[in-house]
């Protein structure tokens, strides 16, 4: 069974203004699907781990054929990393998280506003392609980190929470090369619902 491309949950217009509809088509039906279509590629001749759920194979690289790993972890972890993202966002979000993921933000952070500057910083300083999340890190800590190109943080035993793609693909035509703007606006866009879900199911 190959992996499959979630539906968006929201239409290409609707994340608007603070990401336009172009790019969100363009990102989603052409990176994210190319992601997709590589990674079942790839795997067509292992239906054994076609078939596990994405984190599951990515939470375990070694036992990934090493003639392909690298592809799977590039584009496993792109395609995994992208269902995040889309997840995490939505049309008239943002503010502030409420419920248990905000107290554990003040208890973690010193409060909502150190947070979202860490997160800002992290996601602005991340030399080159990748991402900036929230995660609970192996020892069960709330923490603030980055990757590399399509590295996903369940491949080093985090359970992620939050993420923002600071690839050039997700912003540029909209932002050029203003990333502080993108991320700037990305928070007018932040899904917390979803975020105190992935806090909650990671807590268990």
């Amino acid at each position: 069974m190959a992996y499959e491309l979630p539906p968006l949950p929201y239409a290409f217009d609707a994340l608007e203004p603070p990401i336009d509809a172009r790019t969100v088509e363009i990102h989603y039906t052409k990176h994210h699907k190319t992601y997709l279509d590589n990674l079942n590629k790839a795997l067509e001749a292992h239906p054994d781990l076609s078939r596990k759920p994405i984190d599951e194979l990515l939470r375990d690289l070694s036992q990934i054929p090493e003639n392909i790993r690298q592809t799977v972890i590039n584009n496993g972890g792109g395609y995994a990393n992208h269902n995040l993202y889309w997840e995490v966002m939505g049309p008239k979000k943002g503010g502030e998280p409420r419920g248990q993921l905000a107290n554990a933000i003040n208890d973690a952070f010193g409060g909502f506003a150190k947070f979202k500057e860490q997160f800002s910083q992290a996601a602005l300083t991340r030399f080159g392609s990748g991402y900036a999340w929230l995660t609970f890190d192996p020892n069960g800590k709330l923490t603030i980190t980055q990757t590399l190109n399509q590295d996903s943080v369940v491949s080093i035993g985090h359970k992620p929470i939050l993420i923002i793609d600071v690839w050039e693909h997700a912003y540029y035509l909209n932002y050029q090369n203003r990333r502080a703007d993108y991320i700037a606006a990305w928070w007018n866009v932040v899904n917390w619902d979803a975020a105190e879900q992935r806090y909650r199911a990671a807590k268990r």
